[in-house]
């Protein structure tokens, strides 16, 4: 698989075209970003942690009926997708009260909630990717409204699938978000990727944060953090 032009450049990653216009390369990057971009910094081996494990946990899903996006990891920070055009909202479940949650509705973090939410944002920098309604979603034309199931039902798939995983491996799946694409023929898969960047993982045990909150907070030890993320995962895939 060769990889031609840059087709675009996020805060994580970097994605090219190549030689068939169906499948795309996603190159993982070392820099880390919060708070929509106004903190800056770099997680030395982070692309390659979340390349990684954003391949083993889609494979895995793959595996219980959730169509991803992924084709092949080709190298430590490589992995050939499925040319898909990103819906444009960001799912995020939550099963504990943390981050932007406990903030706005002053509930105290760790509070364990009896069923998952739901939550969409619009996903678009410029006004902050504000949450928004699912009929507000319907209105704007951002997905039909048999679409904005279908992303539910998967979702909340995922979030079992990937709370069972971790429990398994001594972590509590705090919350994560998910972004999702549809193929040329409409159908919606699972994109973007599953790593300590999209998801709160505590130790099951002490609450240690083993996620990107260690950068938003500046609470050090980012990098180790990451790796004891990785080999909990390859430990128990």
């Amino acid at each position: 698989m060769e990889k031609k032009e840059q087709l675009y450049e996020g805060k994580a990653k970097k994605v090219y075209a190549t030689e068939n216009p169906e499948l795309y390369i996603v190159s993982y990057k070392d820099d880390a970003t919060a708070f929509n971009g106004l903190k800056k910094g770099t997680i030395a081996g982070k692309g390659v942690i979340n390349n990684k494990m954003s391949n083993l946990l889609m494979q895995k899903l793959e595996k219980s009926g959730i169509p991803t996006h992924y084709v092949e990891e080709l190298n430590d920070r490589e992995t050939v997708v499925k040319k898909v055009s990103i819906v444009p909202l960001e799912v995020i479940i939550r099963n504990i009260a943390a981050g932007s949650f406990s903030k706005r509705y002053g509930v105290e973090e760790g509070v364990v909630f009896d069923e998952p939410t739901f939550e969409v944002s619009y996903k678009n920098d410029d006004l902050g990717d504000p949450l928004m309604n699912e009929s507000h979603a319907i209105a704007m034309k951002l997905a039909t409204k048999e679409e904005i199931e279908t992303i539910k039902k998967y979702s909340l798939k995922i979030n079992e699938e990937l709370k069972a995983f971790w429990k398994e491996c001594g972590v509590i799946l705090v919350d994560f978000k998910l972004e999702f694409g549809k193929l040329s023929d409409g159908t919606i898969v699972l994109a973007d990727e599953i790593s300590p960047d999209t998801c709160r993982l505590w130790d099951s045990e002490t609450k240690e944060k083993l996620d990107k909150d260690r950068f938003r907070r500046d609470m050090g030890g980012v990098e180790d953090a990451y790796a004891e993320i990785m080999k909990r995962l390859t430990d128990n895939i």
